[in-house]
Parts: C-alpha cells; sequence; structure tokens
C-alpha cells in the first residue's frame, strides 16, 4: 500500500505529533508499505530527503519558529500543500492518506479525496480538537469548527490517541464513531540500564507554553526548598522568559535550569541523567514525553489529565495528582523527592508498563488495519 502522511510537523521540527508521525512513518516502512510524507520546509531543510525508508517532501509554510506554528502559517501550509498535491498525485496517486490533525493536514486530505477519490484517516493530536486548550484555541476552533466537522465526516476513519481526548471530540461532534490508538515509543532509543538515584534530579521537556503547567511544578517545589532537588526544563517558548521571572520571584534561580530547545540526542542524555519526570500539564491528547520518560525508566509526577491518566499508573509507575492544585502536587513530590528506593522501583515498572503496552510496532499495525480498511485492500 501506498501512504501519504500528511503533518505540518515533522522532525527535527515540531513537538510530539511530529514525532509521532515520523515513527508511524518508520514502522510502516518496516511493515512493507511504501510512504510519503508531506510536511513543511523550515530554514534550510532540504525539500526532498529519503529517512528510514520514508521519502519527505517539505513544501513552503513561511514557518519561523522550530517549536510551533502560528494560524497563518498553517493555512499556508495548506495552501502550498495543496498545489504540491495537485501535481504529484497524477503520477504517484497513494492508496490512502494519513493526515496528523484535523486542521491543517485534514484540510489537505479532505480536498484530496474530493478531486481524486483519495480515502484518508484523521488523526486528532488535541489542539485541532474543539475545547481542547480553550484559553489559547478558544477563537480559533470557533472558526474552524465548521469545517472540522465536514473533516470529519468525509474521513473514512477519525482516530484520536486517548479516552480523554476521544471524550472531548465526541462532546463536539457525538454521530461519529471514534477509535482510540495510542502514541508509542522506542524502547531501544531510551533504554538506560544505569542511573543514580540519588540525589533527586527531576527534568521537564515540551513546549514553554501555559498548557504545560510548568508555572503549578514552580510554586509546588518553592515549598519543597527543604529538600535536595534540582530541576532541568527542556524546551522553548512564548511563557520562557515569564517562568524565568518566577523562578527567580520564588527563590529557585539556584535550582531550576532552561535548557532551551534540545535535540532528540541531548534529551535522551537528560532522561539518563534524570531520576524523575515532572509533567504538571494542564491539557494534552496522548503526551509522547510521558511515554520517553516512563521508556527511560523514569517514575512520573503528572495532573490527571487525558493521556497521563491513562500511561502513569498511580502509585505504582508514578504519582497522579488533580490538575491546578499545586498542595497536592507538593505533596506527591515530597513522596517520592524524599525517597529514592521509591523513585527505583516506580522507575522499573514504568519502562515495563510501556514495553508491554505502548509500541510503535504496535500503534503502526493498528493503523495498518484502518488504512486496509478506509481502501478495502
Amino acid at each position: 500500500m501506498h501512504i501519504l502522511l500528511i503533518n505540518s510537523e515533522y522532525p527535527p521540527i515540531g513537538g510530539g505529533a511530529g514525532n509521532a508521525s515520523a515513527n508511524l512513518a518508520r514502522c510502516l516502512v518496516v511493515l512493507g508499505h511504501k510512504v510519503t510524507v508531506l510536511t513543511a520546509r523550515f530554514e534550510d531543510q532540504p525539500h526532498l530527503e529519503t529517512r528510514d525508508g520514508v521519502t519527505i517532501h517539505r513544501v513552503l509554510s513561511l514557518r519561523r519558529r522550530q517549536d510551533r506554528s502560528t494560524a497563518f502559517e498553517q493555512l499556508t501550509f495548506i495552501a502550498s500543500a495543496s498545489f504540491w498535491s495537485l501535481n504529484w498525485i497524477p503520477q504517484n496517486k497513494p492508496n490512502a492518506t494519513l493526515a496528523f490533525f484535523g486542521v491543517p493536514s485534514g484540510a489537505v486530505a479532505w480536498l484530496l479525496k474530493k478531486l481524486f477519490h483519495i480515502p484518508y484517516i484523521v488523526s486528532l493530536r488535541g489542539g485541532d480538537v474543539p475545547g481542547f486548550r480553550p484559553y489559547d484555541f478558544k477563537t480559533f476552533h470557533k472558526m474552524v469548527g465548521p469545517f472540522l466537522r465536514v473533516i470529519w465526516h468525509q474521513a473514512d476513519s477519525v482516530i484520536a490517541n486517548s479516552n480523554g481526548l476521544r471524550d472531548l471530540a465526541l462532546a463536539f461532534d457525538s454521530s461519529i464513531e471514534i477509535p482510540i490508538i495510542p502514541n508509542g515509543v522506542d524502547g531501544n532509543q531510551y533504554r538506560n540500564e544505569s542511573r543514580d538515584w540519588a540525589p533527586a534530579r527531576l527534568f521537564s521537556v515540551g513546549r514553554i507554553v501555559h498548557q504545560k503547567g510548568l508555572d503549578l511544578g514552580l510554586r509546588a517545589l518553592a515549598q519543597l526548598k527543604d529538600l535536595d532537588w534540582h530541576w532541568n526544563i527542556a524546551g522553548d517558548g512564548p511563557q520562557l522568559d515569564a517562568l524565568k521571572s518566577l523562578a527567580n520571584e520564588l527563590g529557585l534561580s539556584d535550582r531550576v535550569t532552561f535548557l532551551g530547545w534540545q535535540s532528540r540526542a541531548e534529551l535522551t542524555q537528560w532522561y539518563h541523567r534524570s531520576n524523575l519526570f515532572l509533567f504538571p500539564s494542564r491539557h494534552e491528547g496522548m503526551p509522547n514525553a510521558v511515554l520517553e520518560a516512563m521508556s527511560s525508566g523514569l517514575p512520573v509526577v503528572a495532573t490527571r489529565i487525558a493521556g497521563s491518566e491513562e500511561l502513569v499508573l498511580d502509585g505504582e509507575t508514578g504519582l497522579l495528582v488533580t490538575t491546578e492544585n499545586v498542595t497536592e502536587l507538593r505533596d506527591a513530590l515530597r513522596i517520592v523527592l524524599t525517597d529514592s528506593t521509591l523513585r527505583e522501583k516506580m522507575g522499573t515498572a514504568s519502562r515495563l508498563h510501556v514495553e508491554q503496552n505502548y509500541t510503535w510496532q504496535k500503534v503502526a499495525e493498528q493503523y495498518q488495519l484502518a488504512l486496509k480498511k478506509s481502501t478495502d485492500l
């Protein structure tokens, strides 16, 4: 089967969704499929590249930042990707399209179905679902909501990556069936056979935005200055300066390090150097960062939100707390920060849990079935 995978984010640009699409594409090739990726070009990246057996085409999108894009930049991707497709499809007609995000990728997939009768699947990732991060996307969702309904209804399947995201999608449109295929993780990439479990070294990674709840982590840790710990935070985003100021205000400047944007290889090393993963996010679909941390063998303290509450087994692989509850987060952190033996025990359970339940091979096999069903192959 020839699969066209569309995602405006693809490594090295973007976040978890880009990483997910790259791993899925790689595993679909291993399963014997031909995979072409259509994504956005950033700076001096090549227009055409082959990686892990996947053919990658990058088109103009006016993207200015590696970690995030604006609504206007997504519109330029829709236009560029559509124009590119109109020229590419007649000579290279794929059997099916897999669109990561209902918008912008789903809009291109919808057009290809209308013009060339190519079936498509939409993989919901979070920001493309109305109700997700209303403090960021409320206006955007109001604008694209009517178009999303059309894109979802014309799709051969709409897939969510967690129970919580499916519930949110059904609250927007309950008239369609939405199965769940979770994210996976490359266990070999993050495997770590040895780790120092003391002193406590926390790690977090993600876009530095309100969604990630890093301000909650700072406020909780500010009440634990009597303990020996250090927190490293990888990522970049519009909240970076505000968080640095908050850390200084709380007297944590010497105990919290903002690492900035890190490459995949650098992130792997930070997972290995740490012994606790902190993820106080406010909203998620299925967080790749939590999967990566658990695959590395880290215990996780996270908020009880979509995705995290499915990955983290409370009391076994980490601890879950109510979102926005700084007191509860502080108390959970005190438990794990003061017990290196508990951290090691939970870290071992974390790795075993993801090895048994969340591999990219299993994810690819589920998408393969969905794609074959859409094409009747």
